[in-house]
C-alpha cells in the first residue's frame, strides 16, 4: 500500500521536463495526456515537442488519428488505446491514440524498463519465451535482466529439487520468484528477485563556523591546501656546494675490482687522491 502511494505521488510530480526514458514506464496513458495538456502551455515545451514525443514512444505506441468519429474511437478503444485531443498551439489540434507497450517477450526487455516490472512478471516473460534454461538467453538479455534482478539457478533431479531445507525452500522464504524448466528427469530452477534501489551518495562537508558536518549538494566549497610548497618552505634548504666535505659526501659507485682492470685501477687511484 505504501509503495502504491509513493508511486502515485511520483507520477503526480512527474512532468514532461522531468520525464526520462526510464521514468516514462511508470505512467499510464491518462498521465501522458494530462502532462501534455499542461506542458504544451509552455513555449519551451512546444518548441521541443518532438523530443518529448521520442521519450513517450519508448513506452507507448502512438497512433495519430486524422479524424475523430465514434466508430474510429470505438475501434481504437477495443484495441486497448486511449484516445485524446492535443492542442499544440492556437491553430493546431491533433488526435492521438495511446497504448502502453506490452512486455511479453524477452526481446521487449530493456535497461529502461527492467526495473519497472515485478519478479513475477519477469518469470512470466521468461516462461513464455524459452524452454532451454537461463543459458539459452543471449548475453545481452542476461545483462539487462541482471541490471535489475538478482538471479540464481540450480539444476537437480526432480525428486531432489523440493527437498526440505534445500536451496529451493530457502530462496522462496527469502522472497524469490521461481521458474522451473523441465530437462528430462532433471529440472532447472531459475530464481529472481528485484534488486533494491541503489542509494544516492551525498557528500558531507565541514562547516567551519560551527564545526558541524552537513550535507551539501549544490553549494560551492573551497578545498584548502594545508601543505606548503617546498619552494616556499624556508625550513628546507638547498645544500651549499661549498660545504660538501669528505664526511658528508658519499658515492654509490663500486670501486672494488680486479687490479688488472685498467679502468678500475684508475678509479681507485682517483679515490685515494
Amino acid at each position: 500500500m505504501a509503495r502504491q502511494k509513493k508511486e502515485l505521488e511520483d507520477n503526480n510530480a512527474l512532468s514532461l521536463k522531468t520525464m526520462t526514458k526510464s521514468s516514462v514506464w511508470d505512467i499510464q496513458e491518462n498521465d501522458v495526456f494530462r502532462m501534455l495538456e499542461s506542458g504544451l502551455k509552455d513555449p519551451d515545451v512546444r518548441e521541443s515537442f518532438r523530443h518529448y514525443v521520442d521519450i513517450i514512444r519508448c513506452a507507448f505506441e502512438i497512433q495519430e488519428v486524422r479524424e475523430m468519429s465514434p466508430v474510429q474511437k470505438k475501434a481504437y478503444t477495443k484495441q486497448g488505446y486511449k484516445v485524446g485531443e492535443l492542442r499544440l498551439d492556437e491553430g493546431t489540434m491533433v488526435i492521438w491514440a495511446l497504448k502502453k507497450k506490452p512486455i511479453l517477450r524477452v526481446t521487449d526487455l530493456s535497461y529502461e524498463n527492467i526495473r519497472h516490472i515485478t519478479a513475477s512478471k519477469l518469470i512470466e516473460v521468461l516462461s513464455r519465451n524459452f524452454g532451454g534454461g537461463w543459458d539459452s538467453l543471449s548475453q545481452s538479455i542476461q545483462d539487462i535482466i541482471l541490471s535489475g534482478f538478482d538471479i540464481s539457478t540450480t539444476t537437480l533431479p526432480k525428486d531432489r529439487l523440493h527437498k526440505k531445507g534445500g536451496m529451493y525452500e530457502k530462496k522462496i522464504d527469502d522472497g524469490y520468484e521461481v521458474l522451473e524448466v523441465p530437462k528430462g528427469n532433471w529440472v532447472e530452477a531459475i530464481f529472481a528477485k528485484l534488486k533494491p534501489e541503489p542509494e544516492k551518495l551525498k557528500m558531507k562537508f565541514t562547516d567551519e563556523d560551527n564545526g558541524e558536518i552537513g550535507e551539501d549538494d549544490d553549494e560551492d566549497f573551497e578545498v584548502k591546501d594545508d601543505y606548503k610548497n617546498h619552494d616556499d618552505d624556508d625550513s628546507v634548504e638547498d645544500p651549499d656546494d661549498d660545504e660538501i666535505t669528505e664526511e658528508n659526501y658519499s658515492t654509490m659507485m663500486d670501486l672494488s675490482g680486479d687490479g688488472d682492470d685498467e679502468e678500475s685501477a684508475q678509479l681507485i687511484e682517483f679515490a685515494d687522491d
